[in-house]
């Protein structure tokens, strides 16, 4: 059976990738290559694309899976902290644009109701072009991602209140009070039950998911929440995007919405790829290429216009100068829902054909060269910020505000746990007694219910998912232990952490001597089998990477004895704490100096001659929290100084002994 959408939908992906993989070798954004795939293909170009409509349909279901993300990787409670930029800033910007856009379009010899219908096209930014080049970038958590962030929202909301404005400002006759009334109430009720169902409904109902260990089932429910709330937003007059955005905002609120947020990028990626498409696909090309100079006359003004608004309203909340530029910058381009909008206008006649042509090419010109001007913003800030110093104006450059930051912004150097049973548990509590800062992912419910409680940090993931590892920062991770006892998804786990570093010190704990040799091929370090070794062997390891002193590691070792958790077998072997794969033998520790070191104590160390007696160096000593990088001859050994030497690991064992 022959199915037309699917012939449009190979042509699209198929040009797709080729258009994309062109523009990654020249290093340029995917955005880029996917609205160029819609120019070319569209029906303004090659006609190649026969059922648009469709393809349409596809491309929203990319913008609601998009701010359902959004909404996932903040929280209520984060956006409560920016609700003064939502309303303050976003009003702000909306108002003061429409009111510009209004003005310079009546001058032009327009009528004034065409020309706020105009300045409430130019008021709109694009929430997918611009949310979608921060996260690529990583800057989502960043403050003017934040701002832009809340600006974009209100606009989403306002685009409501304007499509019932349009049909009142063309003359038309309608009930716009009763209108604007009902739609405040609805969403007086859409924020209560947002807020009853963040804190009662949802995590109990993923809970219960998650205890079914389905992933397919979590999938099912996880898209299904997301399509319920948009659907039943958009039946009361708001956007489907708006509705999932809060969607996502609902799902943030539960432990879960890590692991959510991973199963739902795939498809994200593949449907907001349709949305850049169908949006490419709006460009008649015969009209831009005749009229390019005005198209870019005017890309420029409005570039130069509302970012300077964006930036003025961020001013106006006290923001940091290079917040503001940053912000107004992301800000500058035409959105998507304007697109939407300009057809209720078109309607009213309040947009003529050749008008709406120019809307749309500057609209789509400002979001393909938005990645462009998001990139060097940076640059532009510094140089703007510059000239002002120039001219005597030193514009506010206080750190910016605090904004609530996630897991993965705030760790490095530090150390991931992929399972909390007892091995992970273990682990956690000496890596806390040690002030060794951690993240734990776990996949049992129950688990991270009961130990996020207890101010454990813990998240409900996948380590076989990207997003997962992402969430941690494993990338910036000193040390990782794997102590899941699926060999299979141990091996999963072991490439995907090894393909973010090959340095970082990764131990697995395994149950069987036979699977070691295939874990260490794979990227282990260490891989301590259950049936010949415990976790007092592999905390111990950790510890001592991290250049514990040896009595507290003995300490904590000793705590878990005294549990009567002594499943080990064998003599405890002292593992090497920092080695090079090229200098095996060599190996960095660190032991203290105690009461019992008295042979050492007050003499210099030249006097010691310990590398003649023992075979080691001291490299550097911690004393009173300071630490001694150079270490002259004269220098003496005090009692409680820390002592970080190297050697090979027979002769770092005979001096410990001996210092003790």
């Amino acid at each position: 059976m022959h199915i037309p959408i699917f012939q449009d939908i190979l042509i699209l992906l198929g040009f797709s990738v080729l258009i994309v993989f062109v523009l990654q070798k020249l290093k340029l954004p995917s955005i880029i290559g996917f609205l160029l795939t819609g120019v070319i293909i569209g029906p303004n170009a090659l006609s190649l694309i026969t059922k648009v409509e469709e393809v349409e349909i596809l491309s929203e279901i990319g913008v609601i899976l998009l701010l359902f993300v959004i909404g996932m990787e903040l929280s209520i409670k984060q956006l409560m902290s920016i609700r003064k930029t939502v309303f303050i800033g976003g009003f702000f910007q909306v108002a003061v644009t429409v009111a510009v856009s209004a003005l310079v379009y009546n001058l032009l010899g327009f009528a004034w109701n065409e020309s706020v219908f105009v300045g409430f096209l130019f008021s709109l930014s694009s929430t997918a072009i611009v949310l979608k080049t921060l996260q690529d970038r990583n800057e989502i958590s960043s403050a003017h991602a934040r701002n832009a962030l809340a600006v974009l929202i209100f606009q989403d909301i306002i685009v409501v209140p304007m499509m019932l404005v349009t049909p009142m400002i063309a003359g038309q006759s309608t009930d716009i009070v009763m209108s604007i009334v009902s739609l405040l109430v609805k969403s007086v009720v859409v924020v209560a039950l947002t807020y009853v169902s963040a804190r009662y409904i949802v995590p109990k109902l993923l809970h219960a998911v998650a205890k079914t260990n389905s992933k397919e089932l979590f999938i099912l429910v996880t898209i299904t929440l997301c399509f319920v709330i948009a659907f039943m937003t958009s039946e009361i007059g708001l956007s489907l995007a708006l509705g999932a955005f809060i969607a996502g905002l609902i799902v943030s609120e539960s432990e879960y919405s890590h692991q959510a947020t991973s199963v739902i990028l795939p498809f994200r990626e593949l449907f907001t790829s349709f949305f850049f498409v169908s949006v490419g696909m709006l460009l008649d090309l015969s009209f831009f290429l005749n009229h390019i100079p005005v198209i870019l006359l005017l890309v420029l003004v409005v570039l130069i216009i509302k970012s300077t608004i964006a930036a003025a309203a961020m001013a106006i909340l006290k923001y940091p100068a290079k917040t503001s530029i940053l912000t107004g910058l992301a800000l500058f381009q035409v959105g998507e829902f304007a697109f939407i909008l300009s057809k209720v206008g078109i309607e009213f006649n309040l947009l003529s054909v050749e008008t709406n042509q120019y809307f749309l090419s500057v609209s789509i010109v400002s979001m393909m060269i938005t990645p462009f001007v998001i990139i060097f913003s940076g640059t532009i800030a510094d140089k703007l910020i510059a000239f002002a110093h120039k001219l005597g104006v030193k514009p506010k450059a206080e750190p910016e505000f605090d904004i609530p930051e996630a897991i993965n912004d705030s760790l490095e150097n530090h150390l991931v746990i992929i399972g909390y049973g007892i091995n992970g548990s273990n682990l956690a509590k000496a890596a806390a007694a040690s002030n060794i800062p951690y993240a734990v992912i776990e996949m049992n419910p129950e688990t991270v219910r009961r130990e996020k409680a207890k101010g454990v940090p813990i998240i409900f993931g996948d380590a076989t998912e990207d997003h997962i590892l992402e969430t941690v920062n494993i990338s910036s991770a000193r040390a990782v232990v794997i102590a899941i006892s699926d060999n299979s998804a141990t091996k999963n786990v072991v490439r995907n952490v090894r393909s973010y570093s090959d340095s970082l010190y990764l131990v697995v704990r395994t149950r069987f001597v036979k699977e070691t040799p295939e874990l260490v091929a794979l990227g282990a370090d260490e891989v301590i089998p259950e049936e010949f070794e415990t976790s007092i062997q592999i905390f111990s390891r950790v510890l001592q990477n991290f250049l514990v002193p040896e009595d507290e590691i003995e300490m904590h070792i000793e705590k878990i004895r005294g549990d009567n958790y002594q499943l080990f077998k064998g003599e405890l072997k002292r593992p090497k704490t920092v080695n090079s794969n090229n200098l095996s033998d060599f190996n960095i520790t660190c032991l203290r100096i105690t009461a019992d070191s008295s042979e050492y104590l007050g003499k210099p160390i030249k006097e010691l001659n310990l590398r003649g007696k023992y075979g080691v160096n001291i490299l550097s000593i911690k004393r009173d929290d300071k630490m001694l990088e150079i270490i002259d001859p004269e220098e003496t050994l005090k009692q409680n100084d820390l002592i970080y030497i190297l050697g090979n690991n027979s002769k770092i064992q005979q001096f410990h002994k001996m210092v003790k």
